[in-house]
């Protein structure tokens, strides 16, 4: 079966100018994913308040996101690799704005929930078509600051929707308003995803092509024939993103809840995590291209991220603690956790700009659709559990403002799986230290430069 992905011969190709055009216009696709997916933190509370929502529920919205993804995920890899990524990334932004619109339009928690799950279905299939289509375009050209560049332009939507109670704040007075907005950000992907036909369409044309190789077909025993180098990685990426994701699905919430914050400032504090991914991630991803040294940079991302869910839950209080921020709401939130969510931005920098680019130095091209499905789906196990199981520990530990005791066990929980990420990132520089090694350490932009 022949796979319909092309890929540029190298005599002739498109400019640089047209590859990092590509790159806004996929990246755009992502950003209107990010947003609508982050979206349902800031109304945490309005849930809860309005419609009588528990934190087990709340959980489920992200749950089920997930779980859905595992579902569609299972073939995704397979459909990009046959369809090609301009076809998959268009259909599965439409499926990203169907979703969002479902879950605006009812109270109902079950209609609620229905559209989280249509969400899964296209969000997680959309970034894998992206990645590769980054992939298949970069390769061997600054690929790690490409992806990082991509990852500031999608998670400037994460961004914007934790500020969004500031400066839309006349949308917050009720639960609906807030995801109707996000239903129409969601159409930002949809026009991403159609530039970015109209350009691929173009280099098909203009451009020597052939065809990447035949899609091998979807069965359960090839998933065995990856290299252990990138079952590290994949484990690294499950417990990485089961522990910072979930983490900011409930942290404005928790940050109102155990800090006492209001929904502007919790939600400032929760913004800088992408903020600090977009000024990071390029910069990690030139730097990495440079230099190599990919599993140690990973090793160095997971030593960060270990203690910060600690020092949030055990800080000291007092008023020397206290950052004066004049544009948001009580005018203040505390030093310490300003300080640890800039860290947190840092390792959420660090790991995806070196991780994600990795794969497509241990796995042959044309498996390349298959091995980044098979990795976020592995990823999505990983957040269908956490964000439940918070929620669950949550209610069980009776956490509340007059009980901010029981939010620790959740945050141990966090502490844990960070202790496997640091294990994992030690398994893969081990490896990739050895004589198995795939060039990890020592592929460099230059490199790669000489090889073509």
């Amino acid at each position: 079966m022949v796979n319909n992905t092309p890929t540029y011969i190298e005599k002739r190709e498109p400019s640089p100018f047209y590859r990092w055009m590509v790159l806004i216009f996929i990246s755009l696709a992502m950003f209107g994913n990010y947003y609508v997916y982050d979206s349902m933190a800031p109304i945490f509370d309005l849930l809860s308040s309005q419609l009588g929502f528990t934190d087990q529920q709340l959980g489920l919205l992200y749950t089920v996101y997930s779980i859905a993804a595992i579902i569609v995920l299972l073939i995704g890899g397979y459909i990009i690799d046959k369809f090609g990524t301009k076809k998959s990334i268009l259909v599965f932004a439409l499926i990203c704005l169907v979703a969002a619109a479902v879950t605006a339009v009812s109270p109902e928690f079950y209609v609620m929930i229905t559209g989280r799950f249509i969400l899964g279905i296209g969000a997680e299939p959309l970034i894998v078509a992206v990645t590769t289509a980054l992939a298949k375009w970069f390769k061997g050209r600054l690929l790690s600051l490409a992806f990082g560049i991509n990852l500031t332009i999608a998670r400037l939507g994460s961004w914007s929707a934790d500020l969004s109670p500031g400066w839309a704040r006349s949308f917050y007075d009720n639960w609906q308003d807030p995801l109707w907005l996000a239903t129409a950000i969601a159409g930002v992907s949809v026009a991403g995803a159609i530039l970015y036909w109209g350009m691929e369409h173009q280099a098909e044309r203009k451009y020597s092509l052939s065809d990447a190789g035949e899609a091998e077909k979807f069965e359960l025993k090839g998933l065995y024939s990856f290299s252990k180098s990138y079952w590290y990685i994949v484990a690294l990426c499950v417990v990485f993103y089961s522990t910072v994701f979930p983490f900011r699905a409930f942290a404005i919430y928790y940050f109102q809840q155990a800090h006492g914050l209001e929904r502007d400032a919790a939600g400032m504090l929760n913004s800088l995590l992408p903020m600090a991914a977009m000024i990071a991630t390029p910069l990690f991803g030139l730097w990495v291209d440079k230099v190599g040294k990919r599993s140690l940079f990973m090793i160095v991302g997971t030593v960060i991220l270990f203690p910060l869910f600690l020092i949030v839950t055990y800080m000291p209080a007092g008023p020397l603690l206290y950052l004066k921020i004049p544009f948001i709401g009580s005018g203040e939130i505390p030093l310490t956790l300003f300080i640890v969510m800039i860290l947190l931005g840092i390792s959420f920098s660090m790991i995806p700009a070196v991780m994600w680019p990795s794969v497509a130095y241990i796995v042959e091209q044309k498996r390349l659709g298959s091995g980044y499905s098979l990795m976020t789906l592995c990823q999505q196990i990983g957040m269908a559990a956490i964000p439940w199981l918070i929620g669950f520990t949550n209610d069980a530990f009776m956490a509340s403002p007059e009980n901010p005791s029981g939010y620790a066990p959740g945050m141990w929980i966090f502490t844990a799986l960070a202790s496997l990420g640091l294990f994992f990132s030690f398994m893969l520089w081990k490896t990739e230290t050895g004589p198995n090694a795939h060039g990890l350490e020592t592929i460099t932009s230059k490199t790669s430069a000489s090889k073509n």
